[in-house]
């Protein structure tokens, strides 16, 4: 190891002396590499995003209790008073026409101007009720045995959709960290078995001369780890300025979807990415120098 890092200079102008002799390959094969780790970075930073979604929207799970509008203020305390006793509801409030009004124009934004073509309020008041999501069906069974219920919304549809396309873009991100795996793989050995075919004579030539094995292989091995790591680098570049087009798009027009902080985002991303791109590219170079050696 000491004598590794002695000559560290050495291995180090040596491999881009290696990388310079095919240089132009080189160069696409970072570029292809790029992209690669790119398109990995944004399926699992997706990956990612939608988990998180899913449990900050389990966290805020609530159902909307609709009842008869006649009733007098006695009998819908009594209702919220029935509705707070059930296992698993946590908070109970009165939502009244005013504040549904105010909640929908915040929801809308800019196109809640279509609210005032109305002559009056068209919302209803309704009981907010934020529950254990375990508990979901349950409660809604209780609360529809309490006299004057109309109606019950639940979001029990959009969480199952939400959790399916989460799975879904799961399933993707695997079989895409399997496909970037294999094709780093590939290439990465494909250019270090290149390389010590390019410079077999000058190889034989440090054999000849008593040249320990770890000592000529070092150069070629370097040369895969920072290929790898500079695509790594691209690719980290690529997907932060995609991730924040996506997150100003929005933002802006869908406020109220649940992303995570875009700073722990990028962070993630840039350990994932360039961990990823290290590991590849030291396997892909055993791999080259074993598949060399064989032969």
């Amino acid at each position: 190891m000491k004598k590794i890092f002695k000559n560290l200079s050495y291995f180090l102008k040596e491999t881009r002396t290696i990388i310079k002799l095919n240089f132009l390959s080189n160069i696409f094969s970072i570029i292809s590499m790029g992209f690669i780790f790119f398109m990995l970075s944004i399926i699992v930073s997706g990956v990612w995003i939608s988990s998180q979604m899913v449990a900050l929207i389990e966290g805020e799970a609530e159902i909307n209790v609709f009842y008869d509008e006649n009733l007098d203020d006695a009998k819908v305390n009594n209702i919220l008073n029935e509705i707070e006793n059930i296992n698993g509801a946590r908070e109970v409030s009165i939502i009244d026409k005013e504040k549904a009004y105010n909640r929908m124009v915040e929801i809308m934004g800019n196109d809640a101007d279509i609210l005032e073509f109305f002559d009056h309020n068209p919302f209803s008041a309704f009981i907010e009720v934020k529950i254990e999501l375990e508990e979901m069906n349950s409660i809604v069974e209780q609360i529809e045995r309490i006299n004057d219920i109309d109606y019950i919304r639940d979001n029990q549809s959009v969480l199952n959709r939400l959790r399916s396309i989460s799975s879904i873009i799961r399933v993707l991100g695997i079989l895409v960290v399997s496909a970037v795996s294999v094709s780093t793989l590939v290439i990465t050995s494909h250019i270090i078995r290149q390389g010590i075919y390019n410079n077999k004579e000058q190889i034989n030539t440090l054999r000849l001369l008593g040249a320990p094995e770890s000592f000529i292989v070092l150069p070629f091995f370097l040369e895969g780890l920072f290929l790898t790591l500079i695509a790594g680098i691209f690719a980290v570049a690529m997907g932060t300025i995609a991730l924040r087009y996506i997150y100003i798009q929005t933002t802006g027009p869908l406020p109220f979807i649940p992303l995570p902080p875009f700073e722990s985002l990028i962070k993630g991303n840039i350990i994932m990415t360039l961990s990823i791109s290290i590991i590849l590219g030291l396997i892909g170079s055993f791999f080259g120098l074993a598949s060399t050696n064989k032969n």
